[in-house]
């Protein structure tokens, strides 16, 4: 749900063996004080065997540990791992991590197909909102340019496009303050501005997800009302749209800064708080599902009404192109891993959320805008404007080469003659009026 920008299995376990081992030691110096343990204590003291921490156990004792996180990342079926506590002191664990934890070894011998995948990922989905990113700049400007263009939907889809470039925008930033360098050490990063970067990530995120939900909600309104004040709705619209994310965003990090300061706020470990964010998109999501689902039925039920024209397979083709449309507006294919928890499928999540979902911005610019037929027909318009602008400005130039090389450009002439025009037709008038 937009959690991470690179889910590095590199960068990320060697921050979770990081976190717990400096969890271990401060165990280990706490009982130290408190108990006045040492290694000539009888049995077998605290330790970390650089993998997972064990605690203190007496001779013929046998402990158990969950397996780490470190392998919860690439396995959800975890085991147990014991060791006994021997005269000689800790033996060695039983099952291996590698038996138990069901982890490939081959990953901490070689590695080089997990760094090439997460590699090939980071690069997709660079070129992903790089694209989107262009690509929503150029729709940005020519809906903003013609003015027959301004009107309440593309309003809104104005307001999803600037949704989409802050989540890209975001998504460079988070990857540049926290993985610019090569080795781990944005692990233990702690700053205001690096908190500040994450809040500015998630706020983005929610935005583009809560304007997704806007679109299918006025597409929902304008299918079931037949008269609804669009200006008024859309300032509803903007305050649900950036309103509502700044509100939990703005929770979750007042949560953080009490409950879970730690790092730079990359890691959610806590669930509860996690869902102060991830709930309101979960649910944006499934709302955006069942409009999606009611807009499906509302069309199949205009298209096969006896006043639409065509035979039934047409109307199925047209239906199933609207249809098509609307996923991504919509954003339909988050609903895939919508409830399905952090750790599950992440190498599909990554593909998924952050290779193809990177070009969603993309598709909706080139739906919505480069393939829009008001659109089309309106940039045609000013560019035969233009041209017919332009072959009179030259014309002119070659007619009255005097005026032309009196520095007073075509558009100015051609404003002037219509101008002395206009007068000398009025004055006609004036006359014909006196002689009359």
């Amino acid at each position: 749900m937009g959690r991470t920008v690179l889910d590095d299995a590199a960068a990320i376990s060697d921050c979770i063996l990081k976190k717990e081992e400096a969890m271990c030691l401060e165990k280990i110096e706490e009982a130290n004080e408190m108990m006045g343990l040492n290694d000539s204590s009888p049995g077998c003291p605290w330790m970390w065997d650089n993998i997972t921490c064990w605690r203190p156990a007496v001779m013929g004792q046998v402990v158990e540990v969950g397996c780490p996180e470190l392998f919860q990342i690439f396995n959800e079926d975890t085991g147990v791992v014991s060791r006994n506590c021997t005269e000689d002191g800790w033996s060695e664990p039983f099952p291996h991590y590698f038996d138990a934890c069901g982890f490939d070894n081959d990953y901490l011998e070689g590695g080089g197909n997990q760094d090439y995948y997460y590699l090939s990922v980071k690069a997709l989905y660079t070129v992903g909102y790089s694209t989107s990113l262009v690509s929503l700049t150029t729709a940005m400007v020519i809906l903003c340019r013609f003015r027959k263009l301004h009107c309440t939907r593309n309003f809104i889809h104005m307001n999803l496009f600037v949704s989409f470039i802050l989540r890209a925008i975001s998504v460079f930033i988070k990857d540049w303050i926290l993985y610019e360098e090569q080795d781990t050490n944005h692990c233990f990063i702690s700053t205001v501005e690096c908190k500040a970067v994450m809040v500015f990530f998630h706020y983005c995120v929610m935005s583009n997800y809560f304007w997704l939900f806007i679109e299918g909600l006025y597409l929902f309104t304008l299918l079931v009302e037949t008269f609804f004040p669009e200006r008024r709705y859309f300032y509803w619209y903007s305050i649900i749209g950036w309103g509502t994310p700044t509100i939990c965003v703005t929770v979750w990090a007042v949560l953080r800064i009490h409950f879970d300061d730690n790092g730079c706020w990359e890691m959610n470990d806590n669930t509860a708080l996690w869902w102060v964010i991830k709930g309101p998109v979960v649910g944006s999501i499934m709302i955006n599902f069942v409009l999606f689902i009611g807009i499906i039925v509302i069309l199949v039920q205009k298209l096969q009404s006896p006043d639409i024209g065509g035979n039934e397979s047409s109307i199925y083709l047209r239906l199933a192109r609207s249809t098509l449309l609307l996923i991504p507006l919509f954003g339909i294919h988050y609903t895939v891993f919508a409830f399905s928890p952090e750790n599950v499928s992440k190498r599909e999540r990554l593909v998924f959320e952050l290779g193809l979902g990177s070009f969603q911005g993309f598709v909706v610019a080139v739906l919505y805008c480069f393939l829009n037929g008001e659109v089309q027909s309106e940039i045609k318009r000013k560019w035969r404007s233009w041209k017919v602008n332009r072959y009179f400005a030259v014309d002119f130039k070659h007619r009255h080469p005097s005026l032309a090389s009196s520095g007073v450009n075509g558009g100015t002439q051609l404003s002037i003659l219509s101008k002395s025009s206009s007068q000398i037709r009025m004055s006609s008038v004036n006359a014909e009026n006196l002689a009359t």
